[in-house]
């Protein structure tokens, strides 16, 4: 566990820098706008262009746009050409693992419904 020192029972486990809860903090803060969450939540089930996107989420597509700006620049999400279109997705497995993770252990509270059918996402605020 980490922040665990000697005298309480556990190892000894050296805190983060703080740089790293620096990065961390500003990723979890751009992970807590319900739309972005469904950006991502959309691509780690496969790769989508920006109108593919508004449409899973129900977003206008400027606003969908921005959003996926906003991830890139935090690397969390790429794009690569097609021809015309420009097709996104998460290329980081730990990105892809953690967002997995934190919907299963959501579901699970919620009804055992699994990330494989995640609850719609416009319910908590997209």
């Amino acid at each position: 566990m980490v922040g665990r020192g000697e005298g309480d029972g556990g190892d000894a486990v050296d805190d983060p820098s703080a740089e790293v809860l620096g990065e961390a903090a500003a990723v979890f803060g751009l992970l807590a706008a319900p739309p972005r969450l469904h950006i991502v939540w959309a691509l780690t089930q496969g790769e989508r262009d920006v109108s593919g996107l508004a449409e899973r989420i129900g977003g206008a597509l400027p606003a969908v746009s921005q959003h996926l700006t906003k991830l890139k620049l935090a690397g969390l999400v790429r794009s690569r050409r097609e021809g015309r279109r420009v097709v996104y997705f998460v290329d980081d497995p730990d990105v892809v693992a953690v967002v997995r993770l934190l919907f299963d252990r959501l579901a699970a509270r919620h009804g055992g419904r699994s990330a494989a059918a995640p609850a719609d996402l416009r319910s908590f605020g997209a």
